[in-house]
């Protein structure tokens, strides 16, 4: 059974940080690229980052230099540090693993971003 269990979430002020985590069973993490996703009402979803099996790391150009994206193989677990929110952050952020053939997703976490 393959679980992608975002956290980290939550409510901040514009200019605040925040760490989410996911936290991956099921799949063999350290050979996966690993993403994380955004979604925000009446938006598509969009790629905010992600990293590969050897620690390649790509970035939508709207967080290039506010988010970072990390991965501890020993601990199934993918972080995107996420620093000078601003309130367009504000979306359900997914956790996703790229398991050629098929992606998973985590259920989701919010984060929203106040002016």
């Amino acid at each position: 059974q393959v679980q992608l269990v975002e956290s980290g979430g939550g409510l901040v002020q514009a200019g605040g940080s925040l760490r989410l985590s996911c936290a991956a069973s099921g799949i063999r993490f350290s050979i996966n690229t690993m993403g994380w996703y955004r979604q925000a009402p009446g938006k598509q979803r969009e790629l905010v980052a992600l990293i590969t099996s050897v620690d390649s790391t790509n970035y939508a150009d709207s967080v290039k230099g506010r988010f970072t994206i990390s991965r501890d193989n020993a601990k199934n677990t993918v972080y995107l540090q996420m620093n000078s929110l601003k309130p367009e952050d504000t979306a359900v952020y997914y956790c996703n693993a790229n398991a050629f053939p098929v992606n998973y997703w985590g259920k989701g976490t919010l984060v929203t971003v106040t002016s």
